[in-house]
């Protein structure tokens, strides 16, 4: 799809991925940008940035993310790309209490159900509309430190392949983002010495770019770190000789829960 003429929502908009997204897709001459957010402040100021829209809402409460919905086709117009790209990260694994492990799953997993649920109806009724899904290569591959975060990331992208199997006929078209380490709040404090960084660590700015490519040419799977590809090759090829090569990594970066040092949103 082209983002020119397009109305745009995008959550987790008020920093990162968001912030870049935003900025990006204003350049491309969208119609109309959304810019929701947890952080009001943090959603208004960039709103203002880029001349569009802020709007206020917690993803993981389906609720709310069906008043995003409403609220911008009563008062922007019709959406036509949803981007689905608030996120959390917490460290840990089995020690991880129920609580936490929800906590996650709502951001990380429910929020992109809940995106769909309010505004597949309305792209299926019109015919066409495009829902983008921020996850990370940690659901194509592992997270090491962290289960929560590869186990929900994993959900995402199933979530993600259903989508497209189902309505791909019907007009709409998905794309799922899938980088490694990105400079966001949620990186804070990790550098390229650390295991999240292990390809390099992309500005917000580069995984914009390589969003809009990756929209253009209406591809599932947006790589902005291309090394991901032959990665999950390798997994794929040989899951055991995978599984092997993950415990070195991990046995190389004992203190892998490092993505974790920030305040732990995209």
């Amino acid at each position: 799809m082209r983002v020119k003429d397009s109305i745009v929502v995008i959550t987790g908009g008020a920093s990162g991925i968001g912030r870049a997204l935003a900025w990006r897709f204003t350049t491309e001459s969208a119609r109309h940008v959304v810019v929701v957010d947890i952080d009001a402040d943090g959603a208004r100021q960039v709103a203002a940035e880029v001349g569009g829209t802020a709007m206020t809402a917690d993803v993981g409460i389906g609720s709310e993310v069906a008043r995003v919905v409403d609220d911008t086709e009563a008062e922007v117009g019709p959406i036509d790309l949803f981007c689905s790209n608030a996120g959390v990260f917490i460290p840990g694994g089995v020690d991880v209490s129920t609580d936490r492990w929800q906590s996650i799953w709502d951001v990380n997993v429910m929020a992109h159900i809940h995106a769909a649920r309010a505004v597949l109806p309305k792209m299926l009724s019109r015919g066409h509309g495009y829902l983008l899904q921020t996850a990370s290569a940690a659901g194509l591959l592992s997270q090491i430190g962290s289960a929560p975060y590869s186990v929900t990331k994993h959900a995402a992208i199933g979530f993600a392949e259903w989508l497209a199997i189902t309505y791909g006929d019907q007009g709409i078209g998905v794309s799922v983002l899938c980088p490694q380490a990105v400079r966001t709040p949620m990186t804070a404090g990790v550098d390229a010495g650390t295991v999240s960084a292990v390809d390099g660590m992309l500005e917000p700015e580069q995984v914009a770019d390589a969003v809009v490519a990756g929209l253009g040419d209406e591809r599932f799977l947006i790589l902005p770190h291309p090394e991901v590809l032959e990665y999950v090759r390798r997994k794929t090829a040989d899951y055991d000789r995978w599984l092997r090569g993950m415990r070195k990594l991990q046995a190389r970066f004992p203190d892998a829960s490092d993505v974790g040092r920030g305040p732990g949103r995209k």
